[in-house]
């Protein structure tokens, strides 16, 4: 029997602004899904330039799941731009910080101000 995922921690001033994308062509093109725990990799690993080790740590996760979640967002990514797909991110094994719980590795994140 497989190991239960450990839910990831995201904060919620972390969700992405638009949760669909489409490319500029005409017809139907099939969808592709973006967990919001891969958005997340994809946003700290590439967007803040974070280390796997720190991205685990702030999403209290090991880094080898990093890791994996990265590899997998990287691939939903490549199809979709090679081959036209629309993306849309939602979903995923995670724990979204509503400011009101203290398991999030964000520093910036309200929750965390809360503590002070």
């Amino acid at each position: 029997m497989p190991r239960p995922l450990k839910k990831r921690h995201i904060c919620r001033q972390n969700l992405p602004a638009a949760s669909s994308f489409a490319p500029d062509l005409d017809g139907a093109a099939e969808t592709i899904i973006l967990n919001i725990d891969e958005y997340e990799t994809i946003r700290l690993l590439d967007g803040e330039g974070l280390t796997q080790q720190e991205c685990a740590q702030r999403m209290g996760i090991a880094r080898t799941s990093v890791q994996a979640i990265y590899e997998s967002a990287r691939k939903k990514l490549a199809d979709l731009l090679i081959h036209g797909k629309r993306l849309h991110i939602e979903g995923g094994s995670c724990i979204i910080c509503d400011g009101l719980h203290h398991f999030c590795g964000d520093s910036d994140c309200p929750c965390r101000k809360m503590d002070k």
